[in-house]
C-alpha cells in the first residue's frame, strides 16, 4: 500500500465534509450588546458565548442549517440600540435575536422586534417590564428579574442585622426599577431606608450625596445601576470617609468592577439570578469550550445565558426551518428545555422562571460565592461592620 494513501483518504475525507457544511442553506441570527462603553465587557462576554454556540453547532455533522451570527453594538444606548435593532430585524434573513444585556436599552427596542415579527431571546437585561409590560410574543428572556434579585437582596443583608440603608441609584428605568423593588422588599423586612438619591449615569461627582449620606450614617449603601457609575461612587465613598457596606446588583458583577477599584473592590456584596458559570447544570462544559476557543475576554456573568438563549434558538430552527413565525411559536412553547443553564420555561409573557439567586462577594479580588466565602465563615468581616 502506497504511504500516500491514509494521507489521500483523509484529504478527501475533509473535503466531503467541507463540502457537506457548504452545501447547508446559511441562516442568520443576530446578537446585540454593549460592545463599546462602559459595560463593554459583559457586551464581549455575551458576544463571544453567542458565538461559540453557533461554531459549535456549525461543527455539529447531524446539524441541518450552517449558522451565521450577525453582531451589532448596541453601546448599551436606548437610541443607538433602536438603530441597530431596526437594522436587524428589517433584514428578512435574519430569523433571530440574542439581545441585549442593558435593560434602558432592551426597553427601548421591544416594540421594534414585535413591529417587524423577529422573535428575540434576551440574555441579560433584568427590567421585568422588558417580558411584562407588553403582551410581545416576540419577546423571550433566559435570565431572571430584577424583582428576585431584590427580594433576596433585602432579606440576606436584612438576616446579618444590617438596619439601615441609603439608597442610591441611576435615573434609568433599570436604576428606578431596582430602586422600587428593593426599597419594597427592605421595608417588609424591616429594614430603615434614610435617605434616597437619584443620580445620572454619566453624573461624575458625588460629593453633595455622599456629604449627606455620612451625616445619615447608614449601615449599607445599596446602589442600583452599573459598573461605570457603581465604580465612581464606591471610590468617592473612601474620599469622603463613608464607611458603610457597599450592596449591588448584578450590573456590577463583572471583572470590570474590580479592575476599576482594586482594593476598594473588597467586600463589595451583589446578588445574581442563576447561579456561577461552574456550578451551573452545563456549566464546566461551557467553561471548557469557551478556554478552548480561546477568547481574549471572559465571559463574564451573563455568558452561559447568551449561550443557552444562542442554542435555543437554533434548536428551534433546527425543528422548523428558518421562518420567523415558525420560531417564535416553538419558543413560545418551551418548556423544561435542558440547557447550561439549567431548564428554561417560558411563561405566557416569554419570561424564564430562575428560582435561585446567588449571594457574591468580592473576595481577594474576585467575586466569590457568598457561601463559599471567608465573610460566611466568620473569618472576614464586611466594611463597615
Amino acid at each position: 500500500m502506497s504511504k500516500r494513501l491514509p494521507y489521500v483518504i483523509a484529504t478527501a475525507l475533509l473535503a466531503s465534509l467541507s463540502l457537506i457544511a457548504h452545501a447547508r442553506e446559511t441562516v442568520k441570527i443576530a446578537f446585540i450588546g454593549p460592545l463599546t462603553g462602559g459595560v463593554a465587557a459583559n457586551g464581549l462576554g455575551g458576544r463571544n458565548s453567542a458565538e461559540l454556540a453557533v461554531k459549535l453547532r456549525n461543527a455539529d455533522p447531524k446539524a441541518k442549517y450552517h449558522y451565521e451570527l450577525l453582531v451589532l453594538d448596541d453601546e448599551c444606548k436606548p437610541n443607538v440600540g433602536v438603530q441597530v435593532a431596526t437594522k436587524a430585524a428589517a433584514d428578512n434573513d435574519v430569523i433571530a435575536g440574542i439581545t441585549h444585556y442593558c435593560s434602558t436599552v432592551a426597553m427601548g427596542t421591544v416594540d421594534v422586534y414585535h413591529r417587524f415579527g423577529l422573535p428575540v431571546i434576551v440574555w441579560g437585561a433584568v427590567l421585568p417590564d422588558i417580558t411584562y409590560g407588553n403582551n410581545y410574543k416576540e419577546i423571550h428572556r433566559v435570565n431572571g428579574t430584577m424583582i428576585n434579585q431584590n427580594e433576596v437582596a433585602a432579606k440576606f443583608m436584612t438576616g446579618l442585622k444590617f438596619k439601615r440603608w441609603a439608597i442610591i441609584h441611576d435615573t434609568t428605568d433599570y436604576g428606578k426599577g431596582h430602586d422600587k423593588y428593593f426599597s419594597e422588599f427592605l421595608k417588609k423586612d424591616g429594614g430603615q431606608i434614610v435617605g434616597d438619591f437619584g443620580v445620572t449615569a454619566d453624573q461624575q461627582d458625588f460629593s453633595a450625596e455622599l456629604t449627606r449620606i455620612k451625616e445619615l450614617k447608614p449601615d449599607v449603601i445599596y446602589f442600583g445601576g452599573i459598573t461605570p457609575l457603581g465604580v465612581r461612587i464606591r471610590s468617592q465613598m473612601d474620599k469622603f470617609g463613608v464607611k458603610a457596606v457597599f450592596e449591588g446588583t448584578s450590573g456590577i458583577i463583572s471583572d470590570a468592577f474590580i479592575e476599576g477599584l482594586g482594593p476598594l473592590a473588597e467586600g463589595v456584596v451583589a446578588f445574581r439570578e442563576g447561579a456561577p458559570a461552574d456550578k451551573l447544570p452545563g456549566g464546566k462544559m461551557f467553561l471548557k469550550e469557551y478556554a478552548a476557543a480561546n477568547y481574549s475576554d471572559p465571559p463574564e456573568a451573563y455568558g452561559p445565558f447568551a449561550f443557552a438563549a444562542t442554542n435555543l434558538v437554533i434548536d428551534a430552527i433546527e425543528q422548523v426551518g428558518p421562518n420567523r413565525k415558525k420560531v417564535r411559536k416553538v419558543l413560545d412553547r418551551t418548556k423544561d428545555h435542558d440547557s447550561v443553564v439549567g431548564k428554561i420555561t417560558f411563561d405566557d409573557h416569554g419570561q424564564n422562571s430562575v428560582p435561585l439567586i446567588t449571594k457574591f462577594v468580592v473576595q481577594d479580588g474576585k467575586w466569590v460565592v457568598w457561601e463559599d466565602s471567608e465573610y460566611a465563615s466568620g473569618k472576614r468581616s464586611l466594611t463597615g461592620r
